[in-house]
């Protein structure tokens, strides 16, 4: 298990260019500038915030997991981790993070993988994908479902086994904790916050998370 890793933010709320809440199950697209900071707080604790980051100058250059672990050596997401996309471009940059460890390969929840997680039952059930189509839709032709991608889930614990499997083992954050970014170059930010209503990690209760900006 990697150790948590703890940063306290030097910004204050009242200070930011853009404050907004995302209710839980729904979704958020917007860009960052270079230099910008983007806060996601998680309100009431252990909710997941499934993201994406795009290149705005080329958005078929996305966030990429595989390129942001080979990196930094560590499948897990804190202070210093680097995001880096598709081409091994920089993106943008975790400043503080008061939660201690972010996941990037237990990936978003769909109807198809609920269906496989949990019961046939559930395929109705709305999903992170579907949220992440929803907002990339906003956006006409520039963005399709090829622009999908194992994406971060903030605030999610997954462990690895020895073996090599996947845990959705019990959260590690708490209400008010948050994760800072800053983005390096011209960024578009995709957030499904996460509906869903099947696993005991947020004790099947899905709740708001808060989105903060800042020039710097």
């Amino acid at each position: 298990m990697a150790v948590l890793n703890y940063t306290e933010s030097p910004r204050k709320e009242e200070e930011a260019i853009y404050d907004k809440i995302i209710p839980s199950g729904e979704g958020w697209m917007h860009e960052l500038l270079p230099g910008q900071v983007l806060r996601i707080v998680d309100l009431e604790g252990n909710q997941a915030a499934d993201t994406l980051f795009y290149n705005a100058e080329e958005p078929e250059d996305h966030y990429s997991a595989v390129q942001t672990i080979t990196a930094q050596g560590n499948i897990y997401l804190s202070t210093g981790t680097v995001l880096r996309s598709e081409s091994n471009k920089a993106l943008l940059k975790i400043v503080a993070d008061t939660c201690g460890r972010h996941d990037t390969v237990g990936g978003a929840c769909s109807a198809q993988s609920n269906t496989v997680r949990y019961s046939h039952d559930t395929l109705p059930m709305h999903n992170c994908r579907d949220t992440f189509m929803l907002q990339l839709a906003k956006y006409g032709d520039m963005y399709t479902k090829r622009d999908l991608a194992p994406n971060i889930n903030f605030f999610m614990n997954v462990p690895v086994t020895p073996d090599g499997g996947l845990e959705f083992a019990d959260g590690v954050s708490a209400p008010g904790r948050y994760v800072e970014i800053q983005s390096i170059v011209k960024t578009i930010a995709l957030i499904s916050n996460c509906p869903q209503l099947n696993n005991p990690c947020n004790a099947y209760n899905p709740t708001p998370v808060r989105v903060l900006i800042w020039d710097k």
